[in-house]
């Protein structure tokens, strides 16, 4: 099992970060890898609340870890400290034990400015997930989560 971190500016105020981390709509909008789509099955953002979401590949070619095209995780979330810091605990729904364990993503905000830094960190990444891949989806998503966040400020 790995980490990264993945680390971005948004120019928007905290909150309105926050908001896009603990909004089912906004999530299924920018946390997504390019080539993907999302699809947001359950989203109940409060602390020990559960959230199971599928990440649709645009190729036919791809080879998703849930099913031929998809990934889907599922996990809860482990503390939500509003405009500060949201960690959930994720785990990959696969048949392949590689893929299985529980991974932690903690998205920690700061002030910055007139905007906020964003540090985006996954500890015990599965196996079978290289971290290279995952650090790319992960600044893909910031990129989306800066570019969605920033069209609405």
């Amino acid at each position: 099992m790995t980490s990264t971190r993945v680390s971005g500016h948004v120019n928007a105020p905290r909150v309105a970060v926050y908001r896009a981390l603990v909004d089912a709509d906004a999530i299924a909008a920018w946390r997504v890898p390019d080539g993907m789509r999302s699809e947001v099955h359950e989203f109940d953002a409060r602390e020990g609340g559960a959230f199971r979401i599928s990440l649709h590949y645009d190729s036919p070619d791809a080879v998703g870890k849930s099913s031929a095209h998809t990934d889907t995780y599922h996990g809860h979330f482990v503390e939500l400290v509003p405009n500060e810091r949201v960690v959930e605990a994720i785990e990959f729904e696969s048949d392949d034990p590689a893929v299985g364990g529980v991974m932690t993503m903690t998205t920690t905000l700061r002030e910055s400015g007139d905007g906020t830094d964003v540090l985006i960190e996954h500890d015990g990444i599965p196996d079978a997930v290289n971290p290279a891949d995952n650090e790319t989806g992960t600044r893909m998503a910031l990129a989306a989560l800066a570019a969605w966040v920033e069209s609405r400020s």
